[in-house]
């Protein structure tokens, strides 16, 4: 019976282990899932550095010049010095 006994634990062993790789808590498949959401993670990632890059740029010359507000007030806000005329030309 002893001799039985020690080949059918590992059997039993070893498909508990079996089970726990592919259907349990850091399955195969799961670690693939996350591997997955990592790479949409570092994607979206790196999308919001090259924005906070941006914006890190455009802090930076409002700071350092005059030149960038005075455009960003004439684009975006109609800012017009005195003694200019405004033309608009239509596409």
């Amino acid at each position: 019976m002893s001799h039985r006994a020690v080949p059918l634990a590992l059997i039993a062993l070893l498909v508990i282990l079996h089970g726990q790789l592919w259907f349990g808590r850091g399955s195969v498949a799961q670690v693939a899932h996350l591997r997955s959401q990592l790479a949409d993670q570092a994607q979206r990632n790196e999308q919001t550095q090259f924005a906070n890059d941006q914006l890190a740029a455009e802090v930076r010359d409002l700071k350092e010049g005059l030149e960038m507000v005075e455009e960003k007030a004439r684009m975006e806000l109609g800012m017009i010095k005195i003694n200019e005329i405004y033309v608009q030309i239509a596409r």
